[in-house]
This record gives C-alpha cells, structure tokens and sequence, in this order.
C-alpha cells in the first residue's frame, strides 16, 4: 500500500486531493497538514511515500517546508501541487529537492506525477518527466 500525505490550507482542496490519490488497496491517504509547518512534524512522524504538498500556505510556504523536509530525509518524494504552475516556480522547486509539479486542476498530471515520482523519477509540466 502506498502511503500519501497531504498538506494544503484549504480544507476543500485537502479533501478533493484526497479523493482523487485515494485508490482502494493501492494508495492511502495516511494524513494531512493545513501549513508547510505542520507538514515538516507530520511528514517526520509518518514517513509517506509520497507527499503532495501546496506551494502557497501560512506559516512556511510549500518550498520551505520541502527544504526542511528534504535536509533531513533527502529520499522523501515531495510532489508540489499549485494553482498557477510556471517555469520560475520549477526552477525553485527543483533546488529544494522536490521531484514533480504540477497544476491542483489537473487530475490527470497529478496522477502521472505521483506514479512517476513513486518510482523515483521527476515529472514537471514544463521540463521532460523522466522515469
């Protein structure tokens, strides 16, 4: 079973992410943080697989949260989700150690994403995804 781990500061984001990840018998959504600060304890104590973390939240945005989850463990798959992909944002996310962005809307990129990231390759919407 795949273990998932949310962070985003909408509730409503929280659970449509949750409905799309959740496969029954394959992925599990073992958890959830509403900012990058709770997101750093949390992922520290249930060690996901993945997790598919927002870039803009209170408290520690989404690249600061991932820094700091990426110095202690630099394995952890980190996924960023936002609502307003760009080249930039890529480029920032990739020197912190997160292995995929993509668009929150799009369902399909997400999917792709975790599966390409659970097999320990990198999947950004404007560079190549590698596998």
């Amino acid at each position: 079973m795949v273990k998932i781990f949310i962070v985003d500061d909408n509730a409503m984001i929280r659970a449509h992410l949750r409905a799309v990840l959740e496969k029954p018998g394959k992925w599990a959504v073992i958890g959830e943080a509403e900012n990058g600060r709770r997101a750093v304890e949390k992922v520290r104590e249930r060690a996901p697989d993945v997790t598919v973390m927002d870039f803009i939240m209170p408290e520690m945005n989404g690249l600061e949260a991932a820094w700091q989850i990426s110095k202690d463990e630099p394995h952890a798959p980190i996924l960023m989700v936002t609502s307003d992909p760009s080249r930039q944002l890529e480029e920032e996310a990739k020197k912190v150690g997160i292995r995929g962005l993509c668009s929150k809307s799009d369902v399909r990129c997400l999917l792709k994403a975790v599966e390409i990231v659970l097999r320990g390759g990198t999947y950004f919407q404007f560079g190549l995804a590698s596998a």
